[in-house]
């Protein structure tokens, strides 16, 4: 209990490094929280005009959220922690980037920290959000709207692909040449959870879009 609650406080402490603040100073430009949506993340940054700060605040950022969670899963063991420990310390670096403890507790969106745990814990639902983001992102020309769609795409693309690779590993014990039709509906019966995630993911796009859409119109949201 013990290890497991000072592996989640060091990953607190880990996503409370702000970036964006300490790179931004290191280069000589100015505070991110003074200018553009005032955000202390990448985005903010690149608002700047830099794009190497910008580029650097990102790769730290994810960085940050990749970091602890690689740490517990090579030596989590070692250290008396188990495998559940995994996604609380993930969770635990995400916090820290969102409310850091060094900055009042105002910090950045945490889509780039999100981005690096989940490389680790779910690298197909990561792919599916950078592929949502990038299609957003070219089709509106907001990283606001692209990190949000993004976001909810990796949440639920995770569970999606978690429940729907388990169900076909269980569904393969079974699996023979004379039993194919039971397999399949072992198989659709067991995803119905991923399909339950898929219909998730276009109900919060439609609740994203109606909060964004009054912003985009009003002129209220800064793009690049």
């Amino acid at each position: 209990m013990i290890e497991s609650l000072v592996a989640v406080a060091g990953a607190y402490l880990v996503g409370s490094l702000s970036f964006a603040v300490i790179v931004s100073r290191l280069m000589g430009l100015n505070d991110p929280r003074t200018y553009g949506s005032g955000n202390p993340g990448a985005t903010n940054v690149l608002r700047s005009g830099n794009k190497v700060a910008a580029a650097v605040t990102l790769l730290l950022d994810a960085v940050k959220g990749w970091l602890p969670v690689w740490v517990v899963a090579q030596w989590g063991s070692e250290l008396g922690l188990s495998p559940n420990a995994l996604a609380p310390v993930a969770l635990a670096a995400f916090i820290g980037h969102v409310w850091p403890a060094w900055l009042g507790f105002r910090g950045g969106k945490g889509v780039a920290t999100a981005a690096g745990a989940f490389a680790l814990l779910a690298p197909q639902a990561l792919l599916l959000a950078v592929a949502v983001f990038a299609v957003a992102v070219a089709a509106t020309r907001y990283i606001s709207v692209g990190s949000s769609l993004g976001a909810v795409a990796l949440v639920a693309g995770a569970s999606m692909f978690e429940h729907m690779v388990a169900a076909t590993r269980h569904a393969l014990q079974f699996a023979t040449p004379a039993n194919l039709g039971e397999f399949l509906r072992s198989w659709v019966a067991e995803s119905l959870f991923g399909v339950a995630a898929l219909l998730a993911v276009g109900v919060l796009v439609l609740w994203l879009v109606s909060i964004i859409a009054p912003l985009l119109l009003r002129g209220g949201m800064p793009s690049f």
